[in-house]
């Protein structure tokens, strides 16, 4: 399974965008997935997590109410709707995928895309 992020750029504090993980190949065997990010000079954390039908969804507190993840499977493909965002937000952010083979899980992750806030 190969993902590509995008949607991320540059934008002023209090603003939003909208980020997209488009994954392609063996999509059919994808299960939950996932928004990650790392800051410079830090650990890559965990933002936001989604089972495979959407149904449940999880949050790190710091974007609890600003940050929306969801998916269409129909369009192989996971959003992040991040508002209010914060310079505390910039960071890298990566999509991350389980992929079930012959009963074995494995993680497919993407390139990463930028987000800068600034104040």
């Amino acid at each position: 399974v190969r993902l590509v992020e995008s949607g991320g750029g540059l934008v002023q504090a209090g603003g939003s965008l909208r980020l997209s993980c488009v994954a392609s190949g063996s999509t059919f065997n994808i299960g939950s997935m996932g928004w990650y990010r790392q800051a410079p000079g830090k650990q890559r954390e965990l933002v936001a997590t989604i089972t495979s039908g959407g149904g449940i969804t999880t949050y790190t507190d710091s974007v609890k109410g600003r940050f929306t993840i969801s998916r269409d499977n129909a369009k192989n493909t996971m959003y992040l709707q991040m508002n209010n965002l914060k310079p505390e937000d910039t960071a890298v952010y990566y999509c991350r995928a389980n992929v079930m083979n012959s009963g074995v899980s494995t993680s497919s992750w993407g390139q990463g895309t930028q987000v800068t806030v600034f104040s």
